[in-house]
């Protein structure tokens, strides 16, 4: 028996290869890993987590900064049959305490500077803490995998794992206010970076800049998985900087990234058609990326952005071609493999090309339910195996599918979905405050801004400044509304239903995306 996941991810590339180039931090020098590193540095944090009792099937959660090193942690987690959690670096302590809790994670790796605050967290979880930071010097400690970890042997014999097994669990919100942990399999992961790699024609001779997050689907499972899978290379940044990203741009093949990316970069005189004109593809996901990004982009250096749809639970779906027409306000056609109709949303009867329904796919990228949600799981699902997305989309004349809306709430801003009821809920809950409606409106750098729309109890006031100052620190800063509007009502319909839409009709120039 072979590990699924792992064997597949890095059959194919030469391991005296480059794999990737770090840009030094905090002064460091820059740094280089080979294919041969990815083996060796991934077998010594297997050899760790072996040694801190880490077995097959226990989950292991991480909250840690990017680094070359932490993808070896995850190749580490997959080769020991670990269940991965990668947790958002903005979640608060009150945020990571669940999703400890509904896990059931064994070991949590946090990361240095923010260990004394997570002590608790763990403890009252009965997961044992360690940390990870970023690697700098040789004799600078940066937590305990790194300190203990690279001193061990390399050899490490992967624990067998079949395509059925779980290699992650990604938490995504609800509606309900509680996250969902979607469960993903070592071929949800490695099918899919099959088929992106097809598609989008990675070689050898790529190089990803890659400067997203890499605790979600985008930039862990779509951005390494498809260099390594691949045998590309990696110039990985430890975030987003407009500066960083135009001075490792002539060194690249293809960047993917937000809408975020991409309207910053716009506002940048210095890139131009000149700076890209070697680029061999630009990929835009998580978000919407506006009309009118997509002609400026177009217009100033030449490319096309490829748009994708992708979701946690089901990793990507569609994706405009490679060779042939990126069709801006398309997400393009379904991936092969991947099956995509687009049903009523009342009947669950497939309706006919240019109506508009709720987008359902199925295929080996689809997840096969949600972590200990055995009843969620079965409404999310048809009975012949169909996922229901809850995304609102219709396919054209031409096969090219549109996402022109959702039926949950689900705002996405600057890539991260965010769900109001969680929200909601914690305005309802301060002084003064009668009711609350969360919206996502349109940002021309986000995608979507959050915006919260209050009722004051009767005789109170609201002073929204403090309202923002108090819920600042029991949410993640991307769930954080940006603006705060007292109402003396909200807007319901005949059944009591607050009018979401109407809120977000009123609300809609906010941000002035003109």
């Amino acid at each position: 028996m072979k590990n699924h996941l792992f064997d597949g991810l890095l059959k194919t590339p030469p391991r005296e290869r480059q794999f990737a180039e770090i840009p030094g931090a905090k002064n460091a020098p820059a740094r280089y890993y080979s294919y041969q590193d990815v083996h060796d540095v991934s077998g010594k944090f297997a050899n760790l987590l072996v040694s801190w009792g880490v077995e097959a099937g226990d989950r292991v959660a991480v909250q840690i900064p990017k680094s070359i090193e932490a993808v070896m942690l995850y190749l580490a987690c997959v080769r020991t049959g670990a269940v991965f959690l990668p947790l958002n670096t903005a979640y608060t302590a009150n945020e990571v305490d669940y999703f400890l809790a509904n896990a059931g994670a064994s070991l949590f790796i946090c990361d240095p500077e923010k260990r004394d605050g997570l002590v608790d967290v763990a403890k009252e979880n009965n997961a044992r803490l360690e940390t990870m930071g970023v690697y700098t010097k040789p004799d600078v400690f940066a937590g305990s995998l790194l300190d203990e970890g690279l001193d061990l042997d390399t050899t490490f014999e992967n624990i067998p794992r079949e395509a059925d097994d779980l290699a992650a669990i990604l938490y995504t919100s609800g509606t309900t206010g509680r996250s969902k942990g979607a469960m993903l399999t070592h071929d949800n992961l490695l099918s899919n970076s099959q088929a992106l790699a097809g598609l989008w024609q990675f070689t050898k001779d790529d190089v990803l800049l890659h400067a997203l997050p890499i605790y979600h689907t985008h930039g862990l499972f779509v951005a390494t998985n498809v260099a390594m899978l691949s045998g590309a290379s990696l110039i990985l940044l430890g975030g987003f900087n407009t500066d960083a990203v135009i001075e490792h741009l002539p060194k690249s093949t293809s960047l993917m990234g937000v809408p975020t990316f991409y309207t910053r970069l716009l506002d940048d005189e210095r890139f131009n058609r000149d700076l890209v004109s070697h680029m061999r593809l630009f990929v835009s996901g998580s978000a919407p990326l506006l009309a009118e990004t997509h002609i400026e982009f177009e217009e100033r250096t030449g490319h096309r952005v490829l748009e994708r749809y992708g979701m946690t639970e089901t990793n990507m779906n569609t994706s405009n071609p490679f060779d042939g027409e990126r069709r801006a306000g398309t997400v393009g056609f379904p991936l092969p493999g991947v099956s995509l109709r687009i049903c009523d949303a009342v009947t669950g009867e497939e309706v006919g090309k240019q109506a508009i329904g709720i987008i359902e796919v199925k295929g080996p990228n689809v997840f096969p339910g949600y972590w200990k949600m055995p009843e969620k799981t079965a409404e999310e699902f048809r009975d012949d195996g169909f996922f229901i997305t809850g995304d609102l989309g219709k396919i054209d004349a031409d096969g090219y599918v549109q996402i022109v809306g959702r039926e949950k709430d689900l705002i996405i801003s600057g890539g991260f979905n965010i769900y109001p009821k969680e929200i909601e809920l914690l305005l309802d809950d301060q002084d003064g405050i009668l009711e609350s409606a969360v919206i996502g409106v349109p940002h021309k750098d986000f995608g979507e801004g959050v915006v919260g729309v209050v009722v004051a109890n009767s005789g109170a006031s609201v002073d929204t400044e403090k309202l923002l100052a108090i819920i600042k620190p029991l949410i993640a800063r991307f769930k954080q509304p940006k603006h705060i509007f007292v109402l003396n009502e909200l807007p319901r319909n005949a059944m009591g239903k607050v009018q979401k839409n109407a809120l977000r009709e009123q609300f809609n120039n906010v941000f002035d995306c003109s």
